[in-house]
């Protein structure tokens, strides 16, 4: 592929604005500066770089991202700047959109793609991809609150009761809650059904994948193979 039009795919402008980025020598390829807009490189592993910063080719761009609290899963949000403002702008300008939502009051795991099909595999509610959240709640949690969680609470606009694949109380105002569900604001309509009210909420894991420890608030990196392995995907 010539690397003008490997850039263009990867967010970096326009063609004209790619090929003004590698003739000003602020591209290299395999550690290589190259300022020949027009030369071609095999995409197979390839990573390049602009300005230093190393990208990896990928047809599909897919990135893990610890949510802070005051954003919004939106390209257009109303009331908090966007959770797209955290990541670069090559991202941005291909597309990459949340897999699903988490309130702006909410952190943790969130996971973003421009691969429409990833993205339906991962929102699917046929899949029942288990979604593990630390609550804390602002009255001490009684053990019927918890038992009420995993038999079941009734909703508004319900028709049947719906129960936590599983949850425990971590200490007297935390709890662990799994959801294999993905129902507006369904953490605090549950929490608030058995008698309690959320106060903070963090989202810990997406199927088998964990947020991991050294990946600070706000930050983001590559989704890797072996995550996808863990949310049970193969792209």
């Amino acid at each position: 592929m010539q690397l003008e039009r490997l850039l263009h795919r990867h967010g970096f402008g326009t063609r004209k604005e790619c090929r003004a980025l590698i003739r000003h020598g602020r591209v290299a390829v395999g550690g290589q500066a190259c300022a020949d807009p027009f030369a071609e490189f095999a995409t197979d592993g390839l990573v390049f770089a602009v300005d230093g910063l190393a990208w990896p080719y990928c047809e599909f761009a897919s990135v893990l991202l610890n949510k802070p609290a005051g954003f919004e899963c939106s390209r257009q949000p109303r009331h908090h700047p966007s959770v797209l403002e955290l990541l670069p702008p090559p991202l941005r300008t291909r597309g990459v959109q949340p897999v699903g939502r988490l309130d702006e009051d909410t952190t943790g795991l969130l996971l973003l793609t421009d691969d429409g099909q990833l993205n339906h595999l991962l929102s699917s509610a046929r899949r029942k991809l288990p979604k593990v959240y630390l609550a804390t709640t602002r009255h001490p949690l009684a053990a019927e609150q918890i038992e009420r969680l995993r038999c079941g609470v009734l909703l508004a606009d319900e028709p049947l009761p719906i129960a936590a694949a599983a949850a425990e109380r971590v200490d007297s105002h935390r709890l662990r809650l799994t959801l294999t569900e993905g129902k507006y604001h369904q953490v605090k309509r549950m929490v608030a059904a058995a008698g309690n009210r959320v106060e903070a909420l963090h989202r810990e894991a997406v199927g088998g994948l964990r947020l991991p420890d050294d990946l600070p608030p706000g930050q983001w990196r590559w989704l890797t193979a072996a995550d996808r392995l863990l949310l049970g995907v193969e792209r």
